[in-house]
């Protein structure tokens, strides 16, 4: 029997009927058109999937769809509005991807970080995406752009 659910979506308000056991990260997919969150693993393991609901990051692979109604998701498409985000600028400038599967997951979890702590430290940002798995890049570069966004609110 489908439920309808409505929730904020990168701040839009959407509502749409879903299967008890649907997951959410289906749900933004396939019946919204999100394609920022992907399906890596289906475990919560790889972090591809990850959205913020109600500012806290989550493994959208886990979630019922149903937990979401009445809350705030925001996905990577949700980082921008016309231009990318500083975060985003910052990992285009220290090339932090190479395929981009799991750019969207990583740069949700650190914004959430950057939310929370507007300057983290080196271990503060290793600790925060730590469950995001990236074979490309060595994570170098990703930690790189984020300390760089912290440092260029410090010069403000």
């Amino acid at each position: 029997m489908k439920k309808t659910i409505t929730f904020t979506l990168n701040g839009e308000k959407r509502t749409v009927d879903v299967e008890p056991a649907e997951i959410l990260l289906d749900v933004l997919r396939d019946k919204l058109g999100t394609k920022g969150p992907k399906y890596g693993c289906g475990r919560g393991d790889c972090g591809t999937c990850t959205v913020l609901l109600d500012g806290k990051s989550v493994r959208s692979c886990l979630m019922l769809a149903v937990e979401v109604d009445g809350r705030k998701v925001e996905t990577v498409e949700g980082l921008s509005r016309g231009k990318p985000s500083p975060l985003q600028e910052a990992f285009i400038a220290h090339s932090s991807f190479q395929c981009g599967f799991c750019a969207p997951g990583i740069l949700m979890t650190a914004t959430e970080l950057l939310r929370k702590n507007p300057r983290p430290t080196r271990g503060d940002v290793q600790e925060a995406i730590s469950g995001n798995l990236c074979r490309c890049t060595g994570y170098e570069p990703i930690i790189k752009a984020v300390l760089s966004v912290t440092k260029k609110k410090n010069k403000k």
